[in-house]
């Protein structure tokens, strides 16, 4: 009898101690054929989307002459492009007119798009049917295919009917209204998988509708509400076609539109505006680096139940 418990309590030792080692001393799985082509796959598209980016900061440094007959070469790199541009460009003056179009526009329009998306998916009219939420969301979503080119004169018309042509309300209109489709998609599509226990929990407790929108269910939708904001500030931020046409002003110049300093009627400046593009680019990248996971947070938030 003492044999045989001494035998089980030594392999229940040896059990766990074979149970405790490490990771790393168990022999590894080599990986399967599908996802090394996967990696693969995932590397080149890498590499193709950077390529353009990496191509506009090596003819930055290069001069027209370069660019024109070796775009390719490393021979001859300088500074002058970023001296140009520094002394040709008023930064400043372009970055707080873009910062205020951003907040400002970018700010009504989540409100907007979130008072709308809260209307359409919980809130029931007279008729009791669903039709007429359906109906004005597709409405809603059939501005996503509308082109901004389409828009131009009608907006510039308007703009000049309500005096604002000029200022910054003649951009900061036209950006709340293009935003909004593509914030309604998203909200609603999160909302539509958002726990009806929460909101039920809340009725509960006698919350009123106001506060069940803003106090309850707008601070769980953190990850939408950042990612929306994250992409929205990127279109302000590279918008072009409203603001040539609605912008006639030195001083309210945004970044998009300062690039376009460097071409002339009858010349180009290619140098000079490859690199007041990387200047425009770089605080982009930083941005989509810094906040990577709120984007992916947000744009998958509402697939998984």
């Amino acid at each position: 009898m003492k044999t045989t418990s001494t035998r089980r309590t030594a392999s229940h030792t040896r059990s766990k101690h074979a149970n405790s080692l490490p990771a790393k001393s168990l022999p590894g799985r080599r990986p399967s054929r599908g996802r090394i082509i996967a990696s693969a796959l995932a590397y080149l598209i890498t590499f193709v989307i950077l390529l353009p980016l990496l191509w506009i900061m090596l003819l930055s440094f290069q001069t027209d002459e370069n660019i024109l007959a070796h775009p390719f070469s490393l021979s001859d790199l300088s500074l002058d492009n970023y001296r140009e541009a520094l002394e040709t460009l008023d930064l400043m003056v372009m970055y707080k007119n873009t910062l205020i179009l951003a907040v400002f526009s970018v700010t009504i329009g989540l409100v907007i798009s979130y008072m709308a998306a809260f209307a359409l998916t919980r809130m029931v009219f007279r008729s009791g049917r669903r039709g007429v939420q359906n109906t004005t969301r597709c409405y809603f979503l059939a501005g996503l295919a509308v082109p901004v080119y389409i828009l131009l004169f009608p907006v510039y018309r308007l703009d000049i009917a309500l005096g604002v042509f000029g200022t910054h309300f003649a951009l900061i209109l036209p950006y709340i209204a293009v935003s909004i489709p593509f914030n309604i998609l998203l909200l609603t599509g999160f909302l539509r998988e958002f726990p009806e226990e929460v909101e039920q929990a809340a009725v509960i407790d006698g919350v009123g509708l106001w506060s069940m929108a803003w106090k309850v269910v707008f601070p769980l939708m953190r990850p939408v509400i950042a990612t929306l904001a994250i992409l929205n500030v990127i279109y302000v931020w590279n918008e072009f076609p409203f603001a040539v046409t609605l912008i006639n002003k030195p001083e309210m110049t945004t970044i998009s539109l300062g690039i376009s300093q460097f071409q002339g009627v009858y010349s180009v400046n290619y140098g000079a505006m490859m690199a007041s593009a990387t200047l425009v680019l770089i605080p982009q990248l930083v941005i989509y680096a810094v906040f990577q996971r709120q984007v992916i947070a947000g744009m998958t938030a509402g697939a998984i139940r």
